[in-house]
Parts: C-alpha cells; structure tokens; sequence
C-alpha cells in the first residue's frame, strides 16, 4: 500500500521522485537529483503543477524536436501524454528514455515509468513485465526492501486491474523478500505484515468474502496499534472503507474514507463512487473531477484518472 505524499506533479519530477512512505518508499533510493532544465522547460513544469498539461506537453514535444534522444524530456512528454490518455504514445517515449540512459539507475526509473504507463490502461501483466525490470535492479543492489516496495506496486495495479491471482502472488513476494532486509527493525516487521493484512483484506472483498475481509481488517489494526508505524493511520480508514464499498455499505464506506488521505486520487474515486451510490450526483460529480485532475503518475492516479473521466463523461458532466 502506498502512503499519503504521493509522487510531484512535475513531469520530470514524477519519474526520479516516487510515491514514498514518511521514512522511504517505492523507488525513492533512485536519484533524486533532477537534471538542470533550461527556462523553457522549467516553465513547461510549472505549466504541469497548474494543470496545463496540454501547454507542457507541447513545449516538451518543441525542445525534443532538437533534442530527439533527451533522456528528461523524453520521460516528462511519456509522463504528460499518460495523464492526457495517449499510452501508446507515452510507451514510445519512455522506450527511448530507456535506450538513453547512461545509468542502470536511469533505465530503471524510466522502466517504472512505462511500468505505469501501462498501469493507466488497467494492463497488470505488462505493468508487471517492466516492475520485473525494477526489481532487479534492486536485487542488483541488494536492497530488499525496494524489491519488496516494487512488487506491492504492481500488486496494487493488478489487484486494481482486477487480476486478483497475480495480485495476491506478487503481494506474497513483496511481502516475503521485504522481511528478508539484512538486520530488519521490528517496526519494518510490523510494516511489511501491516501491509500484508491490508492486501489481504482487500482481496478478500474483492473476491466477495466479507467475513475473510473482516478477519484481516481485524489483525491490520491489531499491528497497527502496537504503535510501531503511526504514520499509518489514514491507512486504516482507507481500509475499513475499501471493504465497506465492495460489500456494499456505501454509507459507512463514505463514512470512512473521509478520515482517509483526501489528497490520494483512489481516495476521491471511491468517494465519488459512494456518493454515486447514494444518489448524490452533484458531489459526485465534485470528487470524480477532482479525481480527473491528478497529475501523479502512480497506481492511485492510474486508476483514478481515465476512471473518473469515462464516469464524468457518463454522467453528462
């Protein structure tokens, strides 16, 4: 599961700054040293932070028609064009950041990118061909708890994609080689099993089993309350209302998931879809927008994103 920050908007920013937990998280021992950027493109990411991805993206497309190979631009149009819905034209992109890279490091965080890409068009397989990629790199450099945090990730895209089995499998791993951290702390302990209950309990609604979905939502908080990790406490109503929406309680899901991070895209989609629901249109309608205009290239974002637009499309809005 991931934490409240989430990944910067910037487009560059999005590829070398990964959605990270308070103390560390996914792909965040990669680089976080971005390259310089001219004017040009530092006004390209401000456009991006305000929303105007279109305006970004064409900036970016101006500069790489004189700099075709640009490792950063390369990756900030494939990030820009993912958030506009054109996956095919990000992958082609991010495959060129790829091919110019000078660094393992740089292949790795460009092999995430389209890892996500693909995670935007509800691809689990493919998002988990280039997570494998990310993985080891980090079995390259001995860090297990990287290898743990990239196999949740695509865990988390295929169970949001709907290909539960996979999901479960690559939780399970996750799970297993986090714990294998040489000289692992007791808190890191507590988080991986945090984690595990979580994935479990989800899964289990989403399979249609409550009463397994309970049980796991029980010893989630049972780890949780030994107060080893208190920066996972919006984790818990986010749970909590994750299983009340797939079992059907829209009320005491919406109920919930406000005491959750209302920054978090998969937050706002799932209080859009209660208040759907429910019959209350108009705040709906307010969530799913605010769902539609993330700008984080992660798996909540990747849900959220063409989710929210194809429902603000259905309902005339």
């Amino acid at each position: 599961m991931k934490t409240a920050r989430g990944i910067a908007c910037t487009a560059v920013l999005l590829l070398i700054v990964a959605s990270s937990l308070p103390a560390q998280g996914p792909g965040q021992s990669l680089s976080q040293n971005r390259p310089s950027q001219s004017p040009e493109i530092q006004r390209a990411d401000q456009m991006e932070r305000d929303g105007d991805i279109q305006g970004a993206l064409a900036i970016y497309e101006k500069a790489l028609k004189a700099q075709p190979d640009s490792y950063p631009l390369n990756a900030a149009a494939g990030v820009a064009l993912d958030l506009l819905g054109h996956g095919n034209k990000a992958r082609k992109h991010f495959e060129k950041a790829i091919a110019a890279g000078d660094t393992p490091e740089q292949n790795a965080i460009a092999e995430r990118a389209e890892a996500m890409s693909y995670a935007f068009e509800a691809n689990c397989r493919k998002a988990d061909e280039f997570e494998e990629k990310v993985i080891d790199y980090f079995v390259g450099t001995g860090d297990f708890y990287e290898q743990g945090e990239m196999s949740d990730e695509a865990a988390r895209v295929c169970l949001d994609s709907g290909d539960f089995d996979m999901a479960e499998k690559l939780y399970r791993r996750g799970h297993d080689v986090g714990l294998k951290e040489p000289n692992i702390k007791p808190a890191r302990v507590d988080l991986w099993n945090f984690r595990w209950e979580n994935a479990l309990a989800r899964l289990a609604i989403r399979r249609g089993n409550r009463e397994e979905a309970e049980k796991h939502v029980t010893a989630a908080k049972a780890i949780f309350d030994k107060g080893t990790n208190p920066e996972q406490a919006p984790f818990m109503p986010a749970l909590v209302g994750y299983v009340d929406f797939y079992a059907g309680d829209f009320q005491a899901a919406l109920e919930q998931l406000q005491k959750a991070n209302q920054r978090d895209a998969f937050i706002q989609c799932l209080i859009a879809q209660s208040y759907e629901k429910l019959g209350n249109k108009a705040n709906a309608v307010e969530f799913y927008r605010k769902a539609a205009a993330a700008l984080s290239h992660n798996p909540p974002a990747a849900y959220a994103v063409p989710f929210s637009r194809k429902k603000l499309a259905a309902l005339g809005n």
